[in-house]
């Protein structure tokens, strides 16, 4: 029996260089899912890109066959007519950034729903139930809502879910999933990986997964092809190469996964007389748009938070997309005004009168705004891409007015060692670096103004794990030298636990659990708590995520066992169950 998809001597080049893509063969069978594993920069997305014939202008495929379907079509010699109807149709692909692939201009729904009308020629209403009914799948907690809203007005995890759902809504033959669980908490990325396992299942649909987590790898593929520097180093069925690889590289990948210890040392208990920062009763609620009669609709991304962060430590907030972890961060930084009632108390050295956040003046804001800085999930977007890296670095000191030219230049340079860049970068624009230079560059402009306080949203959840792990020490090392404290915002488990002294997991809006990581890993009492552990991916082909234990933690508050579950604006008291150790639950 023909393969769905083959690939014979894939080359790709740009230019005079040398091919970026060298000889690369792979093969899917219907219903078969395989892996596509390597770092950024080494080919995986513009292999995957060239099925589907969307590559960059420059690029060239200097030679080999791409053979699809029954007939095995060559679909580079294809004529383009007959490709449209292939993209979208027969062969979706899910992209790494989703607000990149969505227009600003169009609501989701009917972005989504354009697939259908294109390729499928169903009315309007027939689109919109098919599209309400993907929307429910990939999670979206209120998919009409959802439906009617523009890109912008969704969190990065919800607009890749968006994506996810315009891939699958036509149920294609072959889906290409670019990093399609990168931006996305680990609950919602196991219900997202149960349901293309589904959709497998029903229609024998091959899936081309692109990933640097070899967690997803071994709860997902059939077959594994790693590769480096546009070449295969390794190639083959996924238990082999998991568990027992024979190419160095891959040993590599192996080491560097990002895993929850099994036996996290218990710390003793986080010092308070020392606050840095402290947020009392922090609520936020955001007014939507309403719809000609209808009467504006209320979301309240956070309720009654109370968070201390001792000085030099790091407390995280974890929780999928939309809790309201990163609202919170906003408005410990002061980006966001939290509702009446809240108070949030900054100390920008140890004895100093405190700083009310939420009630300062001009000259006061100015302060603070040296003092706390932030460092942002993307490291794409961070960044202008029309400024040079020394402008860039520079800018906050002249916004400031600290230093002469020569002194921020010198500022500049010294921050890119601190980094571990070279200052003979400074002259570069952005887009002459990786994404995990870009990382660190984000880091260090957001340390340029020597700050006390570091807000780092997601830092490395778009980096791939070696990447990551460098990033990961870089933020242990300024940690420790410059005594920084960081509120830490995730929805990786492995990294919190390394990272973190102290953890609270957030389920939409409510903390629900609060203690230091080896009480929370080792002890978990809240089923939200219990359901992301069990749905962090291992790299292990043997211990796959246990689906079942995720759905009960992962689901409505109102379905939660007791004495946990809750329904309505009505949720229990976060109370003490044993020292340091705080869980949501009637008494």
């Amino acid at each position: 029996m023909s393969p769905l998809l083959s690939v014979h001597n894939l080359r790709i080049g740009f230019g005079k260089a040398p091919d970026v893509v060298q000889d690369v063969s792979f093969s899917v069978q219907r219903g078969e899912t395989l892996a596509l594993v390597g770092e950024s920069g080494s080919g995986k997305t513009i292999t995957c890109r060239s099925v589907l014939r969307i590559l960059p202008r420059a690029a060239q495929i200097r030679g080999g066959q791409i053979l699809f379907g029954p007939e095995q079509t060559d679909l580079l010699t294809l004529p383009e007519r007959q490709m449209r109807d292939v993209r979208g149709n027969q062969v979706s692909m899910i992209f790494q950034e989703p607000m990149r692939s969505l227009s600003p201009l169009h609501r989701i729904g009917n972005q989504v729903g354009e697939v259908l009308k294109l390729h499928e020629n169903v009315s309007a209403d027939e689109a919109c139930k098919r599209v309400l009914a993907a929307f429910e799948q990939v999670g979206f907690a209120d998919p009409e809502r959802a439906f009617r809203a523009y890109p912008f007005e969704m969190s990065g995890g919800m607009r890749q879910r968006a994506m996810i759902a315009m891939a699958m809504v036509a149920r294609p033959q072959l889906l290409i999933a670019d990093e399609p669980t990168t931006a996305l908490d680990v609950t919602t990325q196991a219900q997202v990986l149960g349901l293309i396992k589904d959709l497998q299942r029903e229609t024998g649909m091959g899936l081309i997964l692109v990933t640097h987590d070899l967690g997803v790898v071994a709860n997902m593929a059939e077959s594994v092809v790693v590769m480096r520097k546009g070449r295969v180093m390794e190639a083959g069925p996924a238990g082999p190469i998991l568990t027992d690889p024979a190419h160095g590289y891959t040993r590599k990948l192996l080491a560097a996964a990002p895993t929850i210890p099994k036996d996290i040392e218990p710390a003793p208990p986080l010092p308070q007389e020392d606050l840095i920062l402290e947020m009392k009763d922090v609520s936020k609620t955001f007014t939507m748009k309403s719809r000609g009669w209808q009467a504006p609709q209320l979301v309240k991304a956070c309720q009654q938070v109370n968070l201390k962060l001792p000085r030099g430590k790091t407390v995280a907030i974890v929780g999928e997309s939309g809790s309201g972890k990163t609202t919170a961060a906003r408005i410990a930084m002061a980006a966001e005004t939290a509702d009446a009632g809240a108070e949030i108390w900054f100390r920008p050295q140890k004895g100093a009168a405190p700083v009310a956040v939420h009630d300062m003046n001009s000259a006061q804001r100015v302060a603070f705004q040296r003092q706390v800085q932030m460092v942002f999930q993307d490291p794409y977007s961070s960044l202008s891409p029309r400024m040079r890296i020394r402008q860039a670095l520079t800018e906050p000191l002249e916004i400031h007015g600290i230093g002469t030219w020569a002194e921020r230049r010198d500022k500049a340079e010294e921050m890119l060692r601190l980094v571990g860049l070279n200052p003979g970068m400074l002259n570069r624009y952005p887009h002459a670096f990786s994404g995990g230079q870009r990382q660190r560059l984000s880091i260090a402009r957001a340390l340029t103004l020597d700050p006390v306080l570091l807000v780092c949203d997601e830092p490395t959840s778009a980096l791939d794990v070696s990447v990551q792990e460098q990033v990961l020490e870089l933020l242990e090392e300024i940690r420790d030298e410059a005594g920084l404290s960081y509120l830490f915002i995730s929805h990786d488990l492995a990294v919190v636990a390394r990272l973190a002294d102290e953890v609270a997991v957030m389920r939409q809006g409510y903390i629900v659990e609060q203690a230091p990581p080896a009480t929370l890993f080792n002890n978990p009492r809240h089923p939200y708590t219990r359901a992301l552990i069990a749905a962090q991916p291992k790299p292990d082909i043997r211990r796959p995520i246990d689906l079942l234990e995720v759905s009960r933690g992962a689901g409505a508050p109102r379905d939660w066992p007791e004495p946990f579950g809750f329904d309505g604006d009505d949720p229990p008291a976060l109370r003490e169950i044993e020292p340091g150790h705080k869980v949501r639950h009637h008494a």
